[in-house]
């Protein structure tokens, strides 16, 4: 089998495999495309931690993020923007409000101790050392009549100290603190030593839900507020999607057009490779997976207009091949060969940008760089390897050309080809003088 045959079957192989991941996988959306909220935080300093570190924006994002996993919501980002801020945006999101304040919350677990000869109009409580930061693990409970509770575990370090904690406290009371308010205040009956406990007085299942999910999730190193806040509603996602539809329809009709008038039957050619270019790329999206914002939806269809542009520069070198003599077969391969070096510069370059876009963009920018990076790579594969394939299957092996195949005028042809008297359009190939 000659080596074109077995290139051309491995295409076709790659296309059912590319058709197949685009029905299979599901589209992932970004928050402009399918509603959510926009959230920017603003670390702050405390007497405990007076400077906002980097160590303590890298535990902040951390804590974050935990919270925003418990939350179930997909395809969510939490990203470092500046100094002392941390950008969320959580698409689909069906209570905003609520996300807020959960995800606003310190969630700071404290066990604390009566304060010993206090007097009236003191502070009642003081720490017993014990907090969340010696929490194992919590999860959700049910006590007698059907109340709901935490029910939570200690590591090895906090286990040794709420026992000798409770061993102090015996018939006195233990004073459990979230977020510095009291939830309850349970009298010790008995040292507690194997590590666990439960904390009643919570409120609803919901209450004790979210309770669970902060305390598992972890407290944040410095306070949190929220600076900047935008909700996009599911029905301007929907639009922003339509009008992405209308306009890579439109741009990617204006360009089939024009290659079907410019390079006549390669521009055929080179609009099948576009449409095997697409599947490829987007089979690719899907696989990753990417999650296509507009701006992402951007980088794809400038990348598909690169993908013609490296068409264009193979046509006009085989054209000039054309020209000056060569035969069909070794024109169209130098004209590969010769635009091969400047779609490569220029791809690179593209690709150097969006490196760099990348990594010190936003997660819009990052979304560009991404799609607009794969694009690129995909439109090398499908410049050099579609559609010089094809070219070779259709014209290489022939040895009749029609300057018309290519937009070209017979006097324009070299003297590889003779003109076929009775047809001036069609020349033979011919011996070279």
């Amino acid at each position: 089998m000659k080596k074109e045959n077995m290139l051309f079957l491995f295409i076709l192989a790659l296309l059912a495999a590319s058709s197949l991941a685009i029905i299979m996988k599901p589209t992932k959306l970004g928050l402009d495309l399918i509603g959510g909220s926009r959230l920017v935080l603003e670390a702050q300093t405390t007497p405990e931690v007076p400077e906002i570190t980097q160590e303590v924006m890298s535990s902040l994002q951390y804590s974050i993020e935990n919270r925003v996993n418990s939350m179930g919501v997909a395809e969510t980002v939490v990203q470092t923007i500046g100094k002392d801020r941390l950008l969320i945006e959580i698409p689909n999101i069906n209570d905003p409000q609520k996300a807020k304040e959960f995800l606003g919350k310190t969630a700071n677990l404290e066990f604390k101790k009566e304060k010993e000869g206090f007097k009236k109009g003191e502070m009642l409580w003081v720490s017993t050392g014990v907090s969340g930061k010696d929490l194992k693990r919590a999860y959700v409970g049910s006590g007698t009549g059907g109340n709901w509770l935490v029910t939570f575990e200690l590591n090895d370090q906090g286990s040794k100290k709420f026992a000798k904690v409770t061993t102090e406290l015996l018939d006195k009371p233990l004073g459990i603190f979230f977020d510095g308010e009291l939830v309850s205040s349970p009298i010790v009956r008995s040292p507690i030593t194997g590590g666990s406990g439960v904390i009643e007085g919570v409120g609803t299942l919901q209450e004790v839900k979210d309770m669970v999910n902060l305390l598992n999730a972890g407290a944040l190193p410095v306070p949190a507020k929220i600076i900047e806040e935008n909700s996009i509603g599911p029905t301007l996602g929907l639009d922003s999607i339509e009008k992405s539809k209308i306009a890579g329809l439109l741009g990617l009709g204006l360009v089939i057009v024009f290659m079907l008038a410019y390079y006549r039957l390669p521009g055929l050619i080179a609009n099948i490779a576009l449409v095997f270019y697409g599947l490829f790329v987007f089979a690719i999206f899907k696989i990753i997976p990417v999650t296509l914002t507009l701006a992402g939806i951007a980088g794809f269809i400038l990348s598909m207009g690169m993908a013609v542009d490296a068409n264009i520069l193979i046509f006009e070198r085989t054209k000039e091949e054309l020209r000056i003599g060569r035969t069909m077969f070794t024109a169209i391969n130098a004209g590969f060969d010769r635009a091969f070096t400047s779609i490569f510069d220029s791809n690179m370059t593209t690709i150097i940008t969006c490196v760099i876009l990348y990594l010190l963009g936003t997660s819009i920018v990052k979304g560009f760089a991404l799609t607009l990076a794969i694009g690129v790579l995909v439109s090398m594969f499908t410049a050099i390897t579609v559609t010089r394939n094809f070219m070779r299957l259709f014209f290489g092996y022939s040895d009749t050309l029609n300057p018309a195949w290519f937009g070209l005028k017979p006097e324009e042809i070299g003297k590889a080809y003779k003109f076929d008297e009775t047809n001036p359009r069609k020349a033979k190939l011919g011996v070279i003088d």
